[in-house]
């Protein structure tokens, strides 16, 4: 199976497939729509070819459908109809969770996307925990996006940034007590020493995770575009005896001969055909 896979970002949107794995980026930001967004992917994939699309919406994700209008982008992403604006069956799932199956070797796994925003998720065994933790609040009135996303980064410097990184993946490794991080994001690349159990994702995890992620098990097929046909069975031979016809008009009361009263006697008539007194 051929897989288009769309990671969507506050700063950029990535395009690539199974047969095009370099990004195409697309600029995004506040005033990127998910109709720009449809638009600016059809225009940058008019001769690929693939049977189905895995989007990384940088959001809560439920039912394949986005469940809540992002931070860093336009609105109307929630009800927007991508089923009839896309031409092949869609997958949705959060973005930091796909880049974390892409990055994903076994165990108990935590992932931290810092790049815009901050992005979470864990998996355990195979199974991927979507995570919301990036407004939750971190210390002195702020949340961890903003110490060690894109506006922490340009607030406190490289050097500060760092150790604010370091010090949120301790309190989240300790927390969920996974066997290990991985950092991915825009920013990650800045991360200069690790931590034992601490590692950089690769660039390509996202497009990894999209394609992986219609491999697993609960991944729907895709749809077929040949037309179906319906199969008429064949008209019987036999022929049945036609149904009775209904009678017309009010049917006939059988003639019951007049009942004689009791105690009476009959007479008989006479010659004149009248009866005798």
């Amino acid at each position: 199976m051929k897989v288009l896979v769309i990671d969507v970002g506050g700063t950029h949107i990535k395009i690539a497939s199974t047969d095009n794995p370099v990004p195409v980026k697309v600029v995004s930001g506040p005033s990127m729509t998910p109709k720009q967004m449809v638009a600016d992917v059809l225009a940058a994939t008019l001769d690929w070819e693939y049977d189905s699309i895995s989007i990384g919406y940088p959001g809560p994700v439920a039912l394949d459908r986005p469940i809540a209008e992002p931070h860093n982008l336009g609105s109307g992403w929630v009800g927007f109809p991508y089923d009839t604006a896309l031409p092949k069956p869609i997958r949705f799932i959060n973005d930091a969770a796909m880049q974390a199956l892409g990055g994903y070797s076994g165990g108990k796994m935590l992932f931290i996307g810092i790049g815009t925003g901050l992005g979470t998720a864990l998996i355990v065994d195979d199974v991927i925990v979507p995570l919301e933790l990036a407004h939750l609040p971190y210390k002195k009135g702020k949340t961890y996006e903003e110490y060690i996303g894109l506006v922490g980064l340009e607030k406190q410097g490289k050097k500060l940034w760092r150790e604010s990184v370091l010090d949120v993946v301790a309190i989240l490794r300790a927390a969920f007590v996974v066997d290990y991080v991985v950092l991915g994001g825009g920013n990650a690349k800045l991360m200069k020493q690790l931590p034992e159990g601490v590692r950089l994702g690769a660039n390509s995890n996202a497009i990894m995770g999209g394609i992986a992620l219609w491999s697993r098990p609960d991944a729907p097929q895709p749809r077929s575009t040949a037309p179906k046909t319906i199969e008429v069975p064949p008209a019987s031979t036999t022929t049945s005896a036609p149904p009775p016809k209904a009678n017309k008009g009010k049917k006939k009361r059988d003639r019951v001969p007049p009942k004689v009263k009791s105690g009476t006697k009959s007479r008989k008539p006479n010659k004149h055909g009248k009866a005798k007194k």
